[in-house]
């Protein structure tokens, strides 16, 4: 199967809630590897899998009261 990586713009600046949100995508998403990047300026979230939906990940990091949009 081919591997698709979504890469997100977020405004997540602490490793203690990217943590716990990559935690809770996880449970979310089982099949997926997440990660943030928080040395990059755009403090990227990339979720790694077959089938990735984007908006379900936006919405999830949304309501968890950050920014979350798809990095073109």
């Amino acid at each position: 199967m081919l591997t698709m990586v979504e890469v997100f713009k977020t405004n997540v600046t602490q490793p203690d809630q990217a943590y716990q949100l990559v935690v809770q995508l996880k449970q979310l998403l089982p099949r997926c590897k997440i990660n943030f990047d928080l040395e990059d300026c755009d403090n990227v979230l990339r979720v790694e899998s077959t089938a990735v939906s984007v908006n379900m990940v936006m919405s999830f990091i949304h309501e968890q009261g950050f920014v979350c949009e798809v990095l073109q």
